[in-house]
């Protein structure tokens, strides 16, 4: 178990984009193993994942929250939240778009900070609710979202990875006064 008094998280910036794409890419190869075709996850670049996200965090007018979890200099974990999008449109509600932890620290509470801090952020730009959709068949994350609060909405949709549709999730929770559930 990872000792979180020395974790921290923080606003992400250029100068994280390596180690972002690290965790990014390490998180789909650990956690979508057996889950998503094994020729998408050999095909991801961690460098291409680099500048994607150096250009999306440059990007003038991105609504895009990135968040670091970080100890000792080294960056640990990244979530990114906005707004939740509706087709082309962007509700009210809020979107956690992404939330990953570096391989070897899964279980150590870097990715309940990240949440926290989200939804601490989200619960303060007055977003009445956080959305997320997960891999259907993702059970390990499906169970931390739901140790945090967070409850299947009824929502279902396939997501297209490599030309195999694979059934994702939506889970909700509520930021307000008086709740959890969606």
């Amino acid at each position: 178990m990872d000792d979180l008094q020395d974790l921290h998280v923080r606003h992400m910036t250029v100068a994280d984009c390596r180690a972002v794409a690290e965790i990014r890419v390490g998180g789909w190869r650990t956690a979508y193993a057996g889950l998503v075709p094994r020729s998408y996850l050999d095909g991801l670049d961690v460098a291409a994942d680099a500048e994607k996200r150096r250009a999306l965090l440059l990007k003038p007018g991105n609504p895009v929250v990135d968040l670091v979890a970080e100890r000792a200099g080294e960056v640990l974990g990244w979530a990114a939240y906005g707004p939740y999008r509706e087709g082309d449109a962007r509700t009210v509600d809020a979107e956690l778009y992404a939330l990953y932890v570096r391989p070897g620290h899964l279980g150590g509470g870097v990715g309940g900070a990240l949440l926290r801090a989200s939804l601490d952020r989200c619960r303060t730009a007055g977003h009445p609710r956080v959305l997320l959709w997960v891999l259907k068949e993702n059970v390990r994350a499906r169970r931390f979202y739901e140790r945090h609060g967070f409850a299947p909405d009824g929502t279902e949709e396939l997501f297209e990875v490599d030309g195999v549709e694979i059934p994702e999730l939506r889970y909700a929770l509520r930021t307000g006064p008086g709740g959890t559930t969606p």
